[in-house]
């Protein structure tokens, strides 16, 4: 069983390592598992993710691969050294074959489906005939036939997906508490219905990173899924 506090994933959306670190620090137990994104990533979180799993803490580096297979591979093999728990690569079969076979035992691989931002018209305008529901359902069967450990999708989708993908793991971001602005993100959904959706992890950033006291926002998503879980 995955504790409430275990499915909450603090999204590091910070420029810098000594933001992050303050933010951990300030955060304390009241959070065991961060993302660390682009923005970070490339201001020297890999490292900072070595950090993290030494203090005990569980790491999602979501880098969103996608390559050649060699190339993915090689990166793949790399991101196992760190101890992460999660790395993404995007949805496209060579990419997420190449990365199960270079998974190692620890590292588990997600696919990201449609990105949350995206919807109908966003497909429509970047080619793709199928809207997102379908998109995402497709990539999602070609991911368990392949083999990953889980998928990235919105929570708006993971109720028509959990009896499709049946235990594979379901990472949802785009989660605002109720009254949070939703920024960027176009399919968004609370905590509490997202966990009931189906979802297994639920990765907030702005909501916990930008709240004036971090520890009390994440402490209160902790217990709104908690509550769901009952």
């Amino acid at each position: 069983m995955i504790t409430a506090k275990d499915r909450l994933i603090v999204a590091l959306d910070v420029p810098s390592i000594s933001e992050a670190q303050a933010l951990v620090t300030r955060l304390g137990d009241a959070v065991s598992f961060y993302k660390i994104g682009y923005q970070l990533g490339y201001a020297g979180g890999l490292p900072f993710a070595q950090e993290l799993v030494s203090s005990g803490k569980k790491v999602f580096l979501d880098l969103k691969l996608h390559d050649i297979g060699n190339t993915v591979s090689r990166g793949v093999e790399s991101v196992a050294k760190l101890g992460a728990t999660f790395l993404t690569v995007h949805a496209y079969p060579q990419t997420m074959k190449a990365a199960v076979e270079a998974r190692g035992d620890k590292l588990r691989i997600l696919a990201v489906t449609v990105l949350t931002s995206y919807d109908n018209a966003d497909l429509a305008e970047a080619g793709y005939a199928e809207g997102v529901s379908q998109l995402v359902m497709r990539r999602a069967k070609q991911a368990q036939a392949i083999g990953v450990d889980g998928l990235v999708c919105s929570a708006e989708e993971a109720a028509s997906l959990r009896p499709q993908v049946g235990t594979l793991a379901l990472v949802t971001p785009g989660i605002r508490p109720a009254g949070a602005a939703t920024g960027d993100q176009k399919r968004v959904m609370t905590p509490a219905r997202a966990i009931a959706a189906g979802a297994d992890y639920l990765v907030v950033g702005r909501p916990v990173v930008e709240a004036a006291d971090p520890k009390a926002a994440a402490e209160a998503i902790v217990s709104e899924i908690g509550g769901a879980l009952t």
